[in-house]
């Protein structure tokens, strides 16, 4: 008899966790950094420039190894990319670990970024080639943002428990627990019987699948879903998806990035600042294990519509607010950011690829978006030092509240054209199996 999704979904769920660590150490590199950019700032004479230029290199590291995933699996393959990466993670982490000069810390940040921006994708393929169904690809591959949250959290409370010491050694032991984790994921990953249990099953069915439906397997590609006899229709649910996903991950990692130095610059402490970090990541992680309970059902597109309108509220009132107002306003505002944020961002990013565009090329169309969203992030991180400065940062979130809305306007296209073509967390749940996957 076959097994329920329940138990699909427990029986696979230590392949989810495996790749949600990677989310996490994503999450982790990005956060981690920011949290504690102001030591390295101070530790290792950086100017602002300099500051902008690391956090820069380090998403437009994510950036390339997102739009590179498919490469690096075509010539690796899959699971021994998936099963790697890690170690190369684990080498940019030793890097800023151990980093004496700004030219280091930068190299280790690259590196650190280009196998965690590979990773992401790949990671969400092998989930969803492992899976046995759609049903259980779907709600493994949606608990993977939770891991990506708990990443963010896990950073803020370390650099939090470490501000205190002196020099630059609060921020070194930041990057020793990423190294760690990433040398335990790597061990995991290359290790596990399951694992490979799985993916020897995985390859079994797409050999059987591909035998008999060949000549569909191997005509569906990012090219000819974009290009193909229905290019009306996934044209423009990817140029949406893309405009909603750019839009909000300029916020994201804005505030990622740079939440700790905008906070330190109103007035807050190294302390003061990664412990606000804690408390306002609290409300993220709560609302985004709240939302992935909604993810696919009737409540996920007024919950959208609540977070929209939230953020956007949260822009304007650190314009109003202005900069002189103190670090507690801003800490305020940015915690109904974090409450908005979960509930029209990433997660619905992810349902809706996942949705919206065959299997086959569900990989591909999330590591462009991921990759070009993120080379707009590394363009806009250059400069972001100077746009959260005090003197700058009423009129900045002016222009942040204008993205919110080209954000929501995004989403509610996207939302009406998937109402016009039938497409639903219904439909993800009653497609017939189909786990060949294209990167």
């Amino acid at each position: 008899m076959a097994k329920d999704s329940s138990n699909l979904v427990k029986e696979y769920r230590p392949l989810a966790t495996a790749a949600g660590i990677g989310s996490m150490l994503g999450s982790g590199c990005i956060v981690g950094l920011s949290a504690t950019i102001p030591v390295w700032a101070n530790g290792l004479d950086m100017s602002a420039g300099q500051v902008g230029i690391v956090s820069g290199g380090l998403t437009f590291a994510i950036a390339f190894g997102s739009l590179l995933a498919g490469y690096i699996t075509k010539g690796f393959g899959l699971y021994k990319s998936f099963n790697w990466l890690n170690l190369f993670y684990a080498i940019g982490a030793g890097l800023c670990m151990l980093s004496n000069s700004f030219v280091m810390l930068l190299i280790g940040a690259i590196i650190m970024g280009f196998a965690s921006g590979a990773d992401l994708p790949i990671s969400l393929t092998v989930v969803s080639t492992d899976s046995p169904d759609e049903t259980t690809s779907a709600k493994l591959v949606s608990s993977t943002q939770i891991y990506w949250q708990i990443g963010v959290f896990i950073s803020y409370i370390c650099s939090f428990l470490l501000s205190g010491i002196q020099g630059v050694l609060g921020a070194r032991i930041v990057m020793a627990i990423l190294f760690t984790f990433a040398v335990f994921t790597w061990a995991w990953r290359t290790l596990s019987k399951k694992f490979a249990a799985f993916h020897e099953a995985a390859e079994h069915r797409n050999m059987e699948q591909q035998a008999t439906h060949a000549e569909d397997v191997k005509n569906v590609n990012f090219r000819t879903v974009l290009f193909g006899k229905n290019k009306n229709k996934y044209a423009g649910m990817f140029a949406v998806i893309l405009v909603f996903y750019v839009c909000w991950n300029l916020l994201a990692n804005t505030w990622g990035q740079f939440q700790t130095y905008a906070l330190t610059n109103a007035g807050a402490s190294q302390a003061q600042a990664t412990g606000l970090g804690i408390v306002l990541n609290v409300v993220s992680l709560i609302t985004t294990i709240a939302f992935s309970s909604v993810a696919g059902g009737k409540y996920r597109n007024k919950a959208f519509v609540i977070g929209a309108l939230v953020q956007f509220a949260a822009m304007m009132g650190m314009a109003l607010l202005g900069g002189g107002a103190g670090f507690i306003a801003l800490a305020i505002t940015i915690a109904f950011y974090n409450f908005g944020n979960p509930l029209a961002g990433e997660a619905m990013y992810k349902v809706w690829t996942q949705e919206s565009f065959p299997v086959e090329a569900r990989a591909s169309m999330q590591g462009f978006i991921n990759g070009f969203s993120r080379l707009c992030c590394g363009l806009f991180a250059f400069v972001t030092p100077f746009l959260v400065a005090p003197g700058r940062i009423t009129t900045s979130m002016y222009g942040f509240a204008g993205i919110v809305v080209l954000a929501f306007i995004s989403g509610m296209i996207m939302i009406n054209l998937q109402k016009k073509y039938g497409t639903s967390e219904t439909d993800v749940e009653e497609a017939p199996v189909s786990h060949t996957s294209n990167v």
